[in-house]
Parts: C-alpha cells; sequence; structure tokens
C-alpha cells in the first residue's frame, strides 16, 4: 500500500532510578499489554526536548530534564499507511521518582505506569526490541532500531 502520509515523529524518554526503568502502556482501555517508553508525538514548531518535557508531564506526572539522544526507532503498519519514526532521549529527573498512582493521562491513552528492572522488563511485552540494551548502556546497544511491524 502507498503511504498517504508522512510518517509521525515522535518522542520517547529513557528515564533510569536506582537501575529500574520507566515504562507506560499506552494503550486505552487495556486494548494490549505492551508497554514502552513515556512519550509522545511532537507537536510543530516545539523543540524535540520541549515535547518529551511535555508528554512525559502528561503520561506520569513526572518532571524531566532531556539529555542526550541514544536511539531512532521507526515503526509501521505494513497492512496500511502508519510509520511513525520515535527519537529517544536520555532523561533524568528533575524531582522525585514516586508515581502518583492517581495520576491521570490529559488524552487517557496511558493505563499502565511503572518502574521495571531488567529482569522484571524480561517478563513484559516491550518495543522496541532494543530498549533494554539501550536503557541499561549495553556495549552493542544500536543507535538505530530498523523498522519494525506495528503489534498490538
Amino acid at each position: 500500500m502507498t503511504p498517504t502520509q508522512p510518517p509521525r515523529l515522535a518522542v520517547r524518554a529513557i528515564i533510569m532510578d536506582k537501575d529500574r526503568l520507566l515504562l507506560v502502556n499506552a494503550w486505552p482501555d487495556g486494548k494490549s499489554d505492551l508497554m514502552c517508553a513515556p512519550g509522545g508525538g511532537v507537536e510543530r514548531g516545539s523543540a524535540l526536548p520541549d515535547n518529551l518535557i511535555r508528554e512525559v508531564f502528561e503520561e506520569t506526572g513526572l518532571e524531566i530534564t532531556v539529555g542526550a539522544p541514544c536511539l531512532v526507532n521507526e515503526f509501521h503498519d505494513p497492512n496500511g499507511s502508519f510509520h511513525q519514526v520515535d527519537v529517544y532521549f536520555r532523561c533524568t529527573l528533575r524531582s522525585a521518582s514516586a508515581l502518583d498512582h492517581d495520576w491521570q493521562d490529559v488524552d487517557a491513552v496511558v493505563t499502565d505506569r511503572r518502574w521495571v528492572t531488567r529482569a522484571q522488563m524480561a517478563q513484559l511485552r516491550v518495543k522496541p526490541d532494543s530498549l533494554a540494551a539501550v536503557a541499561w548502556g549495553d556495549a552493542d546497544a544500536p543507535m538505530y532500531d530498523p523498522l519494525e511491524p506495528l503489534i498490538v
């Protein structure tokens, strides 16, 4: 199928605290158990770090400082026109790491947010495939994660 729209650009945060990575489930109404790093779509005219600060706060209530980019990942719907490019940044917390379990994502998309160890992450469905290697700084962690099919 020929794409009818350009790829969507999004930003995501690699936030580590006490050897744990922050993950979210961004599928409303429990549609999927797939977890990912917090973040979201870029708004035109706003810098990538500013978009990421906004998205992380909206999804988690946490305030961050954005560091260096560490991964570019892209995924698409092989049967449709959706194609997204995610730019991941290493981030640090500006405030406490405790998650307020009463926090509501302003778009009502995020249904779960949690800190996970690498061992716990291995028991979850997570995208992209390279997320653990990048988060924990493995020597063979990629800077570019090739195009993956969209999964739910």
